[in-house]
């Protein structure tokens, strides 16, 4: 088995990590018979902020969801008063509003946010 040759780049610079990537693609060994990969990393920032911003939005997303599902168990409870079930409403609608409006921000669909968890269906 051959050693695998390391690189290294300082650079801030997405470019020059794009460049060290392609090189390192042409000097792997490949082991006989293996298929390469089509798949690639995609280096432009705009798609590097706008895949970091659909990932935090999915979670907050996600945490929004379960917001909205306890608040509806409290209140089929009774355990909370009319002013509190006031001010969780509007809250949790303000939120939605917020989700919606950074999501737009990104360029980003609705059905970006949601997950496919296989077996267990979507997140939403």
């Amino acid at each position: 088995m051959q050693p695998v040759e390391t690189m290294q780049v300082e650079s801030e610079s997405l470019q020059d990590f794009a460049l060290v990537m392609q090189q390192r693609d042409s000097i792997r060994p490949r082991a006989s018979g293996a298929r390469r990969c089509r798949a690639r990393l995609e280096l432009d920032p705009e798609h590097v902020k706008n895949g970091l911003g659909q990932l935090v939005l999915t979670v907050i997303k996600l945490l929004h969801e379960l917001l909205e599902r306890q608040a509806l168990r409290r209140i089929d409870a009774g355990s909370l008063t009319e002013e509190q079930i006031e001010r969780l409403g509007l809250t949790l609608m303000r939120q939605a509003e917020e989700i919606d409006r950074l999501r737009h921000e990104f360029g980003l669909e609705e059905k970006d946010l949601n997950l496919d968890l296989g077996p267990l269906g979507t997140l939403f």
